[in-house]
């Protein structure tokens, strides 16, 4: 980006939005060379014709620390920031699923909590996480850290584990004890993520953590004072990481077949 060749962009703009217009005109004045006024301004329509819709603070920190590599240049695109925006997004309603348990219930103590093969996995990918995580922050790869954060949360949090819980949560046979340890894993999981977020998005996970900290009573006003999570070896579970990775590859190849044959998502099919 260059202030003379009028193609650069201010943060603020990407967190709050800007019209065309403003943009424009921002882009065009006070140039080093007034004559190629005209040229950026047309790239200027051509690229942003509806202006920069708002993006938030948290997407535009994490989209800086996911393009931190080691290349001395960068291809920045706002459609980056506008897919970390969505993972905000996944956070939030992921963590809004996540505190369905009522306000005030009872978790129960760890003895209580029976911990099924899905809550064993996501704790031990979890570890396996954290050690990438540290590994990426005591060398600088800050692109790493939040790739490795993006990654979990997304897929393995949301889109595996989440999913995996609702049979356990919505089963009205579960029992008290598997109950407790599938409440207390998501709970517990998502206050170690939030807390290992946080640096990189400061504002959604402090929100969140709030709610979380709440119902697993931990004491702080701010999740700025919690300590940074370590991966604890102990968790690591490889017969449960196993066990759900002959799972997983069973339901993609189905997903795969039905996509490959038209059948619709919603229609039962046999299996053999």
């Amino acid at each position: 980006m260059s202030k003379s060749r009028g193609n650069g962009l201010d943060p603020l703009d990407l967190i709050d939005g800007i019209t065309l217009d403003e943009l424009v005109a921002k882009r065009t004045e006070d140039l080093m060379q007034p004559a190629l006024a005209e040229g950026i301004e047309q790239a200027t329509r051509r690229d942003y014709p509806d202006g920069i819709p708002s993006y938030g603070t948290d997407a535009l920190r994490f989209t800086y620390c996911a393009l931190a590599t080691r290349a001395s240049n960068i291809a920045f695109d706002v459609g980056r920031i506008e897919g970390y925006r969505n993972f905000c997004n996944k956070l939030w309603n992921a963590t809004r699923f996540v505190l369905q348990t009522p306000e005030g219930e009872p978790l129960g103590t760890l003895a209580e909590a029976e911990y099924g093969l899905p809550d064993r996995w996501i704790r031990s990918q979890l570890q396996r996480m954290l050690e990438d995580v540290a590994r990426a922050v005591e060398h600088y790869r800050f692109d790493l850290l939040a790739n490795a954060l993006y990654e979990f949360i997304w897929h393995e949090y949301c889109d595996w584990y989440i999913e995996l819980a609702k049979p356990v949560l919505w089963d009205e046979n579960t029992s008290e004890a598997r109950l407790k340890g599938t409440r207390r894993t998501l709970l517990e999981v998502l206050e170690t993520l939030l807390r290992a977020l946080h640096p990189v998005m400061p504002f959604i996970t402090e929100t969140l953590w709030r709610k979380v900290a709440k119902l697993l009573e931990i004491p702080g006003e701010t999740v700025m004072l919690q300590g940074f999570p370590e991966s604890a070896p102990r968790l690591v579970d490889t017969e449960a990481e196993d066990e759900i990775q002959w799972l997983k590859g069973i339901v993609t190849a189905i997903r795969n077949i039905r996509g490959e044959q038209n059948i619709a998502p919603r229609r039962a099919i046999a299996m053999l």
